[in-house]
This record gives C-alpha cells, sequence and structure tokens, in this order.
C-alpha cells in the first residue's frame, strides 16, 4: 500500500489544508487510537505541541478522535518532541503525539507519533493506521459509557526538567559558563532554559516569546545569525539553538562561529570511546554526513554506519545493531542512553560536559575534525520528480565521474518539502561547486 498521509516524519504539511485539517487529525485519532486498543485496561494517550497558532486546532481534533474510540487523552501543552516520547513511556500510554512541523515556518503543521516504548512507530504501524483512515469502516466507535475523557497534566514541564538534568554528570555544574540560548520560539521556550539556569549557568534567553506565527522566524537551528551576534555581543562561551520543537540543535563557540551535528556526534563518540560508554563500535549517521567525519571516526578504530535520511531510519539502525550514538548533520542527534529521539537540549548537556571538564574554550573542543567542502542546492519542483529524466541523469553520471573517488554526490527528493536536494562534497571546492551547479540547473530546467 503506498503513503497517503505518512511522510518521513509523520503527516506534514500546510495547516488546515488537506491532509493538515481539523478533518485529518480527527480521522487520525481515530485511527491510531483503534490501532492501539489492546487488552482491557483503561487506554490513554498523550498529546504535546508546540507554539504554532494551529496547534489548538489540531489539539482539539485529536482529542475528540481519541476519545470517541475510548481512549483517555493527557494534554500536557507546549513541550520538546523528546519531552513527549520521554513521558510516553514514563507515564505507562499508549501512544504520544507530537504536533510539530519542526523547523517549518508557523503556517505548516505535523502530527508525529509515539509508541508506549517511546520510539517512532514503523512503517508497518503507520500503514495499518492509514489503511484504517482511508477505510473508515473499521474505525468504531464507543459506546456512551465508554468514551475516554481528556486532562492536563500539570507538573509535565518539571518532569522533563528533571529528566534532562539527570542527563548531565553529577559531578560537574555549569557555574562559570554563560550561555545564549534560542528557543525559536517553539516548543522548548520554557523548560531549555531552565535546565540550562538550575545546573547554574549565566542563561541569556532569545527565541522565547513565542505569538503563534514567529516560531522558527529568522531565528533557532536553521536560522543562526542572530544566536552568533548575541554571543559575540555577550562576550558568551556558547550559542545553542534548537528548532520548533526543540528535537535538533546547532551550537556555536565563543567567535560566533557555527558547529553543526557531525562535529558534536564526532565529540561524543571520541568521549564515549574514552569513557568505554559507546556501544556498537561506532555511530550511525545518514548519508548527509560529511566524508571529513567519516575518515575521523574511521581514525579512531569505530565505525561509521550510513542510513538515508531522517532520523527514524538512524534510530532504527541503532536499535537493531546495538548503537548508542547516531544522528544527523542537521543536529538531530540521539543518545539511547537517556533518549529515544533526537533531543536538542541533552545533546547540548553532553558537550557542554566535555567542555567543563576540559575547561577550556569550545572552539578548541567542539570541532574535532576537518570538514571536506560540502555544496548543497535545492531545487524546487512542482510536479512529479525531475530525477528519472534523461538529461538529468547523465549530468549526475558526468558529475560522479569528475569526482572519481576524491568526493561524492548525493541527489533525493526532500521527505517533508518539494524540493530536490543536491548536495556534493570533495576536496577540490570550485569543482564540487560546479558540479553541483551543473546538476542543480539541469534539474531547474526539467522541472518546468
Amino acid at each position: 500500500m503506498s503513503r497517503t498521509y505518512f511522510g518521513t516524519d509523520g503527516i506534514r504539511g500546510t495547516a488546515n489544508s488537506d491532509p493538515m485539517t481539523a478533518e485529518t487529525a480527527l480521522t487520525v485519532g481515530m485511527a491510531a487510537g483503534r490501532y492501539f486498543l489492546r487488552g482491557d485496561h483503561q487506554h490513554r494517550v498523550l498529546i504535546g505541541k508546540d507554539t504554532r497558532l494551529s496547534c489548538y486546532m489540531i489539539e482539539n481534533a485529536l482529542t475528540a478522535g481519541f476519545t470517541s474510540v475510548g481512549m483517555d487523552v493527557i494534554l500536557v501543552g507546549p513541550m520538546p518532541t523528546p519531552a513527549v516520547a520521554m513521558l510516553t513511556r514514563s507515564l505507562r500510554a499508549d501512544l504520544g503525539v507530537m504536533i510539530s512541523a519542526s523547523h517549518n515556518p508557523y503556517h505548516d503543521n505535523g502530527i508525529k507519533l509515539f509508541g508506549p516504548d517511546g520510539y517512532k512507530l514503523s512503517d508497518e504501524a503507520e500503514l495499518e493506521i492509514e489503511g484504517m483512515m482511508v477505510n473508515k469502516a473499521d474505525l468504531d466507535l464507543a459506546a456512551p459509557d465508554s468514551l475516554g475523557r481528556a486532562q492536563r497534566l500539570d507538573d509535565a514541564q518539571g518532569r522533563y526538567i528533571e529528566f534532562a538534568k539527570s542527563s548531565f554528570p553529577k559531578h560537574l555544574r555549569l557555574d562559570g559558563l554563560k550561555i545564549v540560548i534560542d528557543c525559536a520560539n517553539g516548543a522548548g521556550y520554557k523548560v531549555a532554559p531552565t535546565v540550562l539556569w538550575e545546573l547554574e549557568a549565566e542563561v541569556i534567553r532569545i527565541g522565547d516569546d513565542p505569538d503563534g506565527f514567529n516560531i522558527n522566524r529568522d531565528c533557532g537551528s536553521t536560522a543562526s545569525d542572530y544566536l552568533r551576534s548575541q554571543v559575540v555581543m555577550h562576550n558568551a562561551d556558547i550559542g545553542i539553538a534548537l528548532d520548533g520543537d526543540a528535537d535538533r540543535l546547532v551550537i556555536c563557540d565563543e567567535n560566533g562561529e557555527l558547529i553543526d551535528g557531525d562535529q558534536l556526534m564526532a565529540l561524543i563518540a571520541q568521549t564515549w570511546q574514552t569513557q568505554q560508554r559507546l556501544r556498537g563500535g561506532g555511530l550511525v549517521a545518514t548519508v548527509m554526513s560529511n566524508l571529513g567525519m567519516e575518515r575521523y571516526i574511521e581514525g579512531l578504530g569505530l565505525k561509521l554506519e550510513r542510513t538515508k535520511v531522517g532520523d527514524r531510519y538512524v534510530v532504527e539502525h541503532m536499535r537493531q545493531h546495538g548503537y548508542n550514538l547516531g544522528g544527523e548533520q542537521s543536529g538531530h542527534i540521539i543518545l539511547d542512553d537517556f533518549v529515544t529521539t533526537g533531543d536538542g537540549l541533552i545533546a547540548a548537556l553532553q558537550a557542554l560536559a566535555v567542555v567543563v571538564e576540559a575547561d577550556r574554550p569550545v572552539s578548541e573542543i567542539c570541532r574535532v575534525f576537518d570538514a571536506l567542502p560540502q555544496i548543497l542546492q535545492n531545487v524546487r519542483y512542482a510536479n512529479g520528480s525531475p530525477l528519472d529524466l534523461a538529461d538529468v541523469q547523465t549530468a549526475i553520471d558526468n558529475g560522479r565521474r569528475r569526482l572519481g573517488n576524491q568526493g561524492r554526490l548525493l541527489i533525493r527528493p526532500s521527505g517533508t518539502e518539494p524540493l530536490i536536494r543536491v548536495m556534493g562534497e570533495g576536496e577540490d571546492e570550485s569543482l564540487v561547486h560546479e558540479i553541483v551547479g551543473e546538476i542543480a540547473q539541469t534539474i531547474e530546467r526539467a522541472a518546468v
């Protein structure tokens, strides 16, 4: 069965337009609720959200769907995606739901589902739920005396704050560090600064005043210029930028220079290997991670295994092969000792622990390998995919031949937007620029 609703990270689209409508959310609640109604206990689902205006609409529709099939609903309000995953498991809920479109602008929204173990659902589970959404005759409604109830969990933020703090080494504190934290006007705007402050850092907050429209707008992990300027202006030791649902991050050093997820994963791998905490003999990354990181990791005597893009695929590979570290260059970092999905705050705390222990500047500690020049261009398209066209394939084949063994090319459709992503990396930056530009131009001509 082909996918109708679910993409690489749940269901996502423009709010109040198909598929991200109240009707879809209602149907998701009914179908996912029926899927997880197993056994004779009173079932319950935990629902969190970010700060988009449309979250109110989707939250209410999901609640109606779940209660209509007999499932109780626990509402936790604005919370990071990893907090929803953690609370789902901690509260023994049958299902967790996060309403968010991550790093997208406010006019988009999405629905992510977590199983009772706190992990994102498998492709097979999503397809079964899709089948029930399409064939609505399978959605048996509860009898009047079996309808679910909805209630708010008042101490949800406090639970996650304590959980996040517990991931930081108990013998260390953040006193003496000045940290700029950019919360992207998103789901982490309350909990992230609080965790850092309670660990005794001096905290400068930005992107912490959401209004329903400004999530990810000129702030957060995908728009870091303001963070960088604030770090330099305040003479801070580090800057941390989360995205809209706080499941990923980027950091910048004391000079305002960015440090991406590849560098952070390499830092944690190196540290955990020294501490004999690293499992699996290496880490799991995606095809987008820099070739420089792969060479560095192999130089440590470790393995780097790659998956297709999407943190869910990284997590699946980690679970299947016994790894406890993995992630994406974009800053989704999964630390399986603590969390079941990407957690920007807990990843930042692991990096901060290394900085505090070493008592050296972030610029010296957190940039551990020399990245190869990597060029990424996004080409928008409207209908179908131009990648199957002969001219496009010829341009890609020619580019790979010219790069040879000195680099690599990756051309793929985005899983969340109507874009073709053209990525090239290699030792000769000008050659990579030229090849990526030629392929992008060929795709642009074909996409018209």
